[in-house]
């Protein structure tokens, strides 16, 4: 593997640092995008029922709103219910959107690295086949082993940008893919919760 990433030229060496970039990126998002982290199951239920026997002091919204993304936007509902449904949405939103700014995080940088890590490929391809032809200009054709060394440069710099790019492509579109359907839950569970407190309809919340 040293030898390859030898062999490939210096272009390597931020392929190379991309690719562990990338690897940090997507271990550290399957960790952190459990839908259970972010929104448990039952949370909402819980909550309800302490609203409803009045045991839902500070300390216990204070747990709340630290043990989940979730319970950051159910307390931020609840603190505001008294004051009518429309500020209890838009705190709720308010919230919901710093949550949706945490979740993705490093997301971004994991896109860049899917974009530039074939560009660097195919720079590091050019250079290699310049070097090709300029040895074929100042030699001509009959060093074999030079011109294969130019072009197996071209080749590995190609090869490695794309391994590093397809997957790191891959991972980003699954984690916003992921994003969005904790997103989904979240909202679907904030409405129970505003109709709950402010509809005219009974709502299940179980």
């Amino acid at each position: 593997m040293f030898e390859i990433v030898l062999a490939g030229g210096w272009l390597m060496l931020p392929i190379v640092a991309c690719s562990i970039v990338a690897l940090a990126i997507c271990g550290n998002r399957l960790m952190v995008l459990r839908p259970q982290l972010i929104a448990p199951t039952g949370l909402l239920a819980e909550v309800w029922e302490l609203t409803r026997s009045g045991q839902l002091s500070p300390e216990r919204l204070g747990a709340i709103r630290e043990s989940s993304p979730l319970g950051r936007v159910i307390v931020a509902g609840l603190n505001n219910s008294r004051h009518g449904r429309d500020i209890m949405k838009e705190s709720i939103q308010e919230e919901a959107s710093h949550v949706i700014h945490h979740l993705e995080r490093f997301l971004n940088p994991l896109g860049t690295i899917a974009a530039i890590t074939p560009l660097l490929g195919l720079l590091g391809t050019v250079i290699g086949m310049i070097k090709v032809f300029m040895e074929i200009m100042l030699q001509g054709t009959g060093n074999a082993s030079i011109l294969a060394g130019g072009i197996s440069e071209a080749l590995i710099t190609t090869a490695a940008g794309l391994a590093v790019a397809i997957p790191a492509l891959v991972m980003h579109r699954y984690f916003q893919r992921r994003i969005d359907t904790l997103v989904l839950t979240m909202e679907q569970e904030s409405i129970k919760l505003v109709e709950a407190i402010h509809g005219d309809r009974e709502v299940d919340i179980h």
